[in-house]
């Protein structure tokens, strides 16, 4: 189990740039979670002690990725008044939406779940953070109508399930959190799609995060053609 203490240590040296008010939003989600999960059981009552590394870590997995191999897109995020949109599908309680969007608070966030209990603990989570960057909404992503130059998305399915949704949705790439065996899905989504050979490249969590518990999880990055 993690506590604030040790999670603060880690993204404070990670994300240097963050702001007091950034950091406080952090601690507000294990006050935050603790309370919306003994209502509504969106964390495995077994794992909430492991907020801060299975979950909120986890998901900045995304940011830490994106800092070590695309930089420039990284510090845009960063940028006032930058106008990127990411899509979290499948967002369930706020997962990676909602930390990114503490990271990342000039990039608009929507958070998008079929299951609306869930998303009325994401948007509970929002609101007692204060952020302005998300809307949250109870929806399939066919249904949005719009696009988006990211994705993201946490273990929500397969690959080759997940890819139909957003196909033609997102400008600039699909970034999926994902452990396992990835190797066949990927190949067979590459093959479905006539995807070029460096569309998908995988960057392992673990390299960041020494954890035994990211053993075998990546971050999945699928670019547009």
């Amino acid at each position: 189990m993690m506590t604030f203490e040790g999670f603060q240590q880690i993204v404070k040296e990670e994300f240097p740039q963050l702001s007091e008010n950034q950091v406080e939003q952090f601690r507000l989600m294990e006050e935050g979670y603790s309370d919306w999960n003994s209502k509504i059981n969106v964390i495995s009552r077994k794992d909430i002690g492991g907020l801060y590394d299975h979950h909120v870590l986890h998901s900045l997995a995304i940011a830490t990725y994106l800092k070590g191999n695309r930089p420039s897109e990284y510090s845009e995020m960063l940028a006032p008044g930058n106008g990127v949109t990411v899509l979290d599908l499948g967002t369930g309680g706020g997962f990676p939406g909602i930390p990114l969007a503490v990271l990342f608070p000039e990039v608009q966030f929507t958070l998008c779940d079929s299951i609306k209990k869930k998303t009325v603990v994401a948007q509970g989570i929002a609101d007692l953070l204060g952020l302005k960057n998300v809307e949250v909404v109870n929806a399939r992503a066919e249904s949005l109508g719009r696009k988006f130059d990211f994705v993201v998305s946490r273990a929500v399915t397969t690959l080759t399930d997940f890819h139909p949704w957003v196909k033609g949705r997102y400008d600039r790439s699909i970034l999926y959190l994902k452990g396992g065996d990835i190797n066949e899905e990927i190949c067979s989504l590459m093959e479905r799609e006539r995807m070029a050979k460096g569309q998908i490249s995988t960057w392992p969590v673990d390299s960041w995060l020494k954890d035994e518990y990211f053993d075998g999880k990546f971050v999945i990055d699928i670019a547009k053609r």
